[in-house]
């Protein structure tokens, strides 16, 4: 029956699969067997009793039969009831599971892939996956095993009864079955491409209508909603397209099928009323024959119908598998480091995102002090960024080495380096949850009240959080929305502060601050920074002026490196960007200049 319903074999492999996560939970899926077959096989002795109903109640007047077969019949249906309730709910069970394992699976994998695959991925496909498609496994996994065993086994049943009733009517169905196999195979194909096409617009509307919300500001003060609804409306009318290719494939499918078993129907009816059957049979044995036959058209439609359900589920598990299958963010590290000093040297380093556009970084050779300030400046595009994002390994240089305290970064575990590092950059990234849970968020988790309220503190927070209605357990909102910048600043400049790493990475953490609240910051990063190796990325060169060194860099190569005044003596690339800002009345972000 697989073999009919699924037309390659690559969508049986992905079924197979799909049941071996339902068999983690066989006692639950054995149990729920036992019960459908129970239920499946008393089908075929309903339409077994019609026999001695008919033969011995009103041919035969027998009353010993006219006695017991009602209770029996109570009976029969009693017992169907129990088992087709204890069948479906204990399946149900099984898909509640096998959905629950696969989602939270799928979120730990995305938890652990590297930053170059969400640079290739549209959010709105992997929430798509992680929603909409993993239901559609569940109907695959249990709901489509559940039809197929169940109404395997009655269709089974009843051909047997009608065989022993008649085997010269019932060879008529040998017949009729690799027609509608054949019918089932053709529209296979068509069912899961439409599949597939339905679960990639899904994710377009949810990155579509995520976009619209993250940006809703930008789209109200630059008059983007007519353009928006019309980005929507596209793809909207793309998934009711696709949806009802598929109802139109899905309402021709049935019909089709019930006509081919009814010609076959009025066929047997035909013979057995014309020809020399009838006269071997007894009112009984036919009516018992045409029940079955008729008892036969219910699950064989059912049978039909999961074909839709199941191709969806295919092509779902297909996308779901190969996100489970895709590998992992690469850590082959075998040392720790508990505390580093904070050195950093960077060997050699050359990078590219993709290799048929070239390098970003050439040639990178930089050596950082424990303890020292080093700024990158340069306009956009000069690599700066890509030359922190190497430091945490969030991408895997092509060429050359990181050392972190004379120690290759590749030998060490992902999680030893990441812990020596704290990121402050101009996006603060908060989740809706309380103030508390934002600053000792993740390692930090266990701080007590005492260690927020004094990184607080220090990083000029607790003035804001102590007039809150709710204090440190006041909800912050979606990304911080219920807070201003310069707060979600304060509470990020605070989290660092807890995390108290050795290496600190400030991509112009006071640049959307106003002047009060710039102030209090740079007050609170002067503390942050003391004992620590920064990174600081710039834009404005008022705030590095202090740094230790200062690092230009344009077209992916280091151009100048010294302290301010050196560098202003030097009456190089540094100095002309420099004048520019503070002398000749430009905009002051120097990403403009090159």
């Amino acid at each position: 029956m697989m073999s009919n319903l699924s037309n390659s074999q690559g969508g049986i492999q992905v079924y197979r699969r799909l049941l071996r996560e339902s068999l983690h939970y066989w006692p639950y899926l054995l149990l729920a067997v036992s019960a459908m077959t129970v239920s499946a096989a008393i089908q075929p002795l309903m339409a077994a009793i019609m026999k001695p109903l008919l033969d011995g109640s009103f041919v035969d007047h027998n009353m010993t039969t006219i006695t017991w077969i009602p209770p029996l019949l109570v009976g029969l249906y009693l017992v169907r009831g129990v088992t087709s309730y204890v069948s479906s709910y204990y399946m149900a069970y099984v898909g509640s599971y096998v959905v629950l394992k696969l989602r939270q699976q799928m979120f730990e994998r995305l938890l652990h892939m590297p930053v170059r695959f969400f640079d290739n991925s549209s959010s709105g496909e992997l929430l798509a996956k992680l929603t909409y498609n993993v239901e559609q496994v569940a109907g695959a996994s249990t709901n489509i095993f559940t039809t197929l065993v169940r109404d395997s086994i009655t269709v089974v049943g009843l051909l047997m009864w009608v065989f022993y009733v008649s085997w010269r009517l019932s060879l008529i169905f040998l017949v009729l079955f690799p027609v509608i196999a054949l019918i089932i195979a053709s529209v296979s194909k068509l069912f899961r491409r439409l599949s597939r096409g339905i679960q990639d617009v899904v994710g377009e509307v949810t990155h579509v209508s995520e976009e619209m919300i993250e940006g809703q500001r930008v789209v109200k003060l630059f008059g983007g909603s007519d353009y928006e609804a019309k980005r929507f409306d596209a793809v909207n009318r793309k998934s009711r397209d696709l949806r009802m290719r598929t109802t139109a494939a899905e309402a021709v499918n049935t019909p089709l099928l019930e006509i081919v078993a009814s010609l076959g129907v009025a066929f047997v009816i035909w013979l057995a009323t014309s020809g020399t059957l009838l006269k071997s049979m007894s009112v009984g044995s036919f009516v018992s024959f045409i029940t079955a036959i008729l008892m036969m058209m219910e699950p064989l439609r059912r049978l039909s119908q999961i074909n839709p359900t199941l191709q969806r589920g295919i092509a779902a598990g297909e996308t779901i598998f190969e996100l489970l299958d895709a590998d992992p963010e690469p850590d082959h590290g075998t040392r720790e480091i508990e505390r580093a000093e904070g050195r950093i040297e960077y060997r050699h380093v050359s990078f590219a995102y993709e290799a048929g556009k070239g390098d970003v970084l050439h040639d990178i050779n930089l050596s950082i002090e424990p303890g020292e300030t080093v700024a990158l400046v340069g306009r956009s595009g000069s690599g700066k960024s890509t030359l922190v994002n190497l430091l945490p390994r969030f991408y895997e240089i092509d060429r050359g080495e990181i050392l972190l305290d004379d120690i290759p970064i590749k030998e060490l575990k992902l999680h030893s380096l990441r812990r020596q590092i704290t990121y402050v950059g101009q996006q603060v990234t908060l989740f809706n949850d309380t103030i508390a849970n934002n600053i000792a968020y993740g390692e930090q988790a266990g701080a007590s009240r005492e260690q927020l309220i004094e990184v607080a503190r220090a990083a000029h927070a607790w003035e804001f959080i102590e007039k809150l209605p709710n204090g440190l357990d006041t909800l912050v909102g979606e990304n911080g929305v219920l807070l201003s910048g310069g707060q979600r600043q304060r509470l990020a400049i605070a989290r660092a502060l807890l995390k108290n790493s050795p290496i600190l990475i400030l991509d112009e953490a006071t640049s959307a601050l106003d002047t009060e609240s710039e102030r209090h910051i740079q007050a609170a990063l002067e503390t942050l920074l003391q004992g620590r190796t920064t990174l600081v990325i710039a834009h404005r060169l008022s705030t590095i002026e202090n740094a230790d060194r200062i690092v230009v860099m344009q077209q992916g190569k280091i151009m100048e490196v010294g302290p301010h005044a050196e560098l202003i003596a030097r009456n190089g690339i540094y100095a002309r960007l420099h004048r520019m800002q503070f002398h000749e009345n430009q905009p002051a972000e120097i990403h403009e200049y090159g």
